[in-house]
């Protein structure tokens, strides 16, 4: 089939006014088809949740080989866990999922909860705080530190490095450009760390013992010790601070989660289908392949458009509604299959303690103006301002700022 006979679009998602608001542009693509040839990129989209969900389940078809939008990256990621297929992703994500799977990071809940309430009580003495920078970034980052086991000299490059480790996996443009030279950076500091600069006990030094015991490469350290940190990072970050906004802007809601907090998974689960904290991930196709009734040839780079089949009306009705109660649980922001995040129950850990500890001790947030931030495939905020807070006042909410 040739290109002219399947739905086609000239749009460019990673243009600044679409990455502020891609909504729009997604309903138009999921209009045209399950699959939907991007000329401007000479790249296919899948922008409905069954298709993204088809090619997820298939990684024999839609290979990681194209997890970045680019060929430099797509190099510089060769062996690494997010760029490859199974049998060698396997052998990489089971040194991750010894540590991040769910039986795994049962023993933290308490201790990261704990963690919670103590900066969320500090933040609400303290009155008013930027709920990026204070609360969103500041906790992922005291759990992901100690977990790993890193040296504290990275953390005020870490930020920076994972947001680059993101904007680099969408085409090439300047926001992709910039961030090859804090990639290389992180990579470059990573590949200094030897396993007695980590701290005992830590994940860190169990990918340093893997390589030891003969389960993966030592070319592999540090690939998986950035997989650890900056994946491991910013996600989580943009998934609290994405919270933290609709809640203000939400008032109903916030009131359901803090008269039975028995709802803050389901409430997590629908902030992160409302709002992907990764909104696009890549892939190439081995072979031809049909999506939707589309002929999709061997060798074409494919978008997965996470945050568009998060919001696809054919699986979640009124899906521009945020709605705590419908909890999707099957939502698309952790992936699926065999590349489902290795990472998920620990950031879905952090983000229900952050709200837990938020909805015992916060009835309303008064906000400021957002102020988005722009990657090419992580969804965000770069600062809101929470200027009050009202631990008793029951009402509409006092937000007088949106995104």
């Amino acid at each position: 089939m040739t290109l002219t006979h399947a739905p086609q679009s000239d749009v460019d998602l990673f243009t600044d006014d679409i990455l502020m608001d891609p909504y729009p542009a997604y309903r138009d693509l999921r209009d045209r088809g399950g699959a939907v040839h991007l000329g401007q990129l000479d790249a296919w989209a899948l922008p409905r949740y069954a298709t993204v969900r088809q090619a997820l389940g298939d990684w024999e078809t839609f290979s990681s080989s194209g997890v970045a939008l680019n060929d430099t990256v797509n190099q510089m990621l060769v062996g690494t866990v997010l760029a490859a297929d199974p049998p060698e992703h396997d052998t990489l994500r089971a040194v991750l999922s010894d540590r991040l799977g769910p039986r795994a990071v049962r023993p933290l809940h308490t201790d990261i909860a704990h963690r919670a309430a103590l900066l969320v009580d500090e933040l609400v003495e303290r009155g008013s705080f930027d709920a990026v920078t204070d609360l969103a970034v500041a906790f992922p980052f005291s759990v992901v530190f100690d977990l790993i086991g890193l040296p504290d000299e990275a953390r005020p490059n870490m930020l920076r490095w994972a947001d680059a480790t993101f904007t680099v996996l969408g085409p090439m443009n300047a926001r992709a450009a910039d961030g090859l030279g804090s990639l290389g950076e992180m990579f470059h500091w990573l590949g200094t760390l030897q396993a007695a600069d980590l701290k005992e006990g830590s994940m860190g030094r169990d990918i340093f013992r893997a390589a030891d015991d003969g389960r993966i490469r030592h070319e592999s350290c540090i690939p998986l010790l950035s997989a650890y940190a900056a994946a491991g990072l910013d996600t989580t970050i943009n998934a609290i601070a994405n919270a933290v906004h609709l809640f203000a802007t939400h008032a109903d809601q916030w009131d359901l989660v803090r008269a039975d907090t028995t709802l803050v998974p389901g409430a997590v689960n629908e902030v992160l289908r409302y709002d992907a904290p990764v909104q696009v991930f890549g892939r190439r196709t081995t072979t031809d392949s049909d999506v939707d009734g589309v002929h999709i040839p061997a060798d074409s780079q494919v978008l997965l458009l996470f945050g568009s089949g998060n919001r696809d009306e054919r699986q979640y009705p009124d899906p521009d509604r945020f709605d705590i109660t419908r909890n999707p649980v099957d939502h698309l922001s952790f992936g699926y299959g065999t590349h489902a995040c290795a990472g998920q129950a620990l950031a879905r850990v952090e983000a229900q303690s952050v709200i837990t500890a938020l909805a015992a001790r916060v009835s309303r947030f008064d906000i400021g103006s957002p102020v988005r931030h722009l990657n090419n495939c992580v969804r965000g905020l770069e600062s809101l301002p929470i200027t009050g807070l009202d631990p008793g006042r029951v009402g509409t909410a006092g937000a007088s700022g949106s995104l």
